[in-house]
């Protein structure tokens, strides 16, 4: 699980106005929840931060008006829907050795048995509960040979040791369809006779 320290500055200013002013300095409006204390709303470097959330459920280390340290992880992120930037983030603070519950990334690998058949994924991120500074960046589900009709459940992935599922044992992650067969379409023949008689 990677960390990444980044330096936070304590802020005054709220509303719309003051976020425009610091998204214009290359900077993100930050708010820190967590463990009963008040909301703590910060400034983080924009690209620095935006480099950070590249990794799900990234582990940041804050360094707060340079000497406060904090560990925290993206509860919620919001983007400009168009140039994609980021607009705010919200963070949630977290102790060593504690456990948190998050989503993780569910990445497979193989192929499936042959027939054209599709592989759904129900559950793109599987809610586990893990040791905060000990995350799992992604789960791996091997779907080599799967027929169509097959599907994995949560409790046949293989966790990292210190997770667990968040989530009913029973749940699906992923599903394997059958192909749909391609029918030709019946009205386009016929017409297109009909218009050769004409």
């Amino acid at each position: 699980m990677s960390e990444v320290k980044l330096a936070a500055e304590t802020r005054t200013e709220f509303g719309k106005g003051a976020a425009r002013r610091i998204r214009r300095d290359s900077k993100v409006p930050v708010v820190l929840y967590g463990h009963g204390s008040d909301p703590l709303h910060l400034t983080l470097p924009g690209h620095d931060l935006l480099l950070a959330l590249r990794t799900p459920n990234v582990l940041i280390s804050l360094e707060i008006d340079g000497k406060t340290n904090e560990l925290a992880i993206p509860k919620s992120v919001q983007r400009d829907p168009i140039k994609g930037f980021l607009e705010h983030v919200d963070l949630l603070l977290v102790k060593r050795g504690e456990k948190v519950t998050v989503e993780v990334p569910v990445h497979t690998e193989g192929e499936l048995a042959a027939g054209g058949n599709l592989l759904e994924h129900v559950l793109n991120a599987l809610p586990v509960e893990a040791e905060a500074t000990h995350i799992p960046e992604a789960v791996t589900v091997s779907v080599e040979g799967l027929e169509a009709g097959a599907s994995v459940l949560a409790k046949d992935i293989k966790l990292p040791k210190g997770t667990t599922l968040a989530v009913e044992e029973d749940a699906v992650v992923l599903q394997v369809l059958a192909a749909q067969a391609e029918e030709a379409p019946e009205g386009e023949a016929a017409e297109g006779e009909e218009v050769a008689e004409a």
